[in-house]
């Protein structure tokens, strides 16, 4: 197991995708194949904790393996677009922590 930063797996996203004339998709083409690989981890969830087992010929996926897929996704979507996803990160969890200060119930704390 690496511990990558998110800029990290920005950085190598870029560089695999810098390889091919094509490029990175459009921003919708970007969000199809993002909502296409959404619907993927659903089905995988659904068949480990849901009540839809799987056809004995279906293909061996897995949940970490579609949650890849999505960094893959996002990692090109924001690079596309040219946003961080530390920075994204960062916000969003500002947001939390402010907006949502006092929206849940807290674990205690040892002393």
């Amino acid at each position: 197991m690496s511990d990558k930063s998110l800029a990290s797996i920005q950085k190598e996203v870029d560089q695999y995708i810098g390889q091919f004339k094509e490029g990175y998709f459009s921003p919708l083409a970007l969000m199809a194949r993002l909502s296409e690989e959404v619907g993927e981890l659903a089905r995988e969830v659904n068949h480990q904790f849901g009540p839809k087992p799987k056809k004995p010929d279906e293909a061996d996926n897995s949940i970490e393996m579609e949650l890849g897929d999505i960094l893959f996704i996002l990692s090109c979507f924001a690079n596309s677009l040219g946003i961080s996803l530390t920075e994204a990160h960062d916000k969003v969890m500002n947001k939390f922590n402010t907006r949502d200060a006092g929206r849940w119930t807290r674990k205690e704390t040892e002393q």
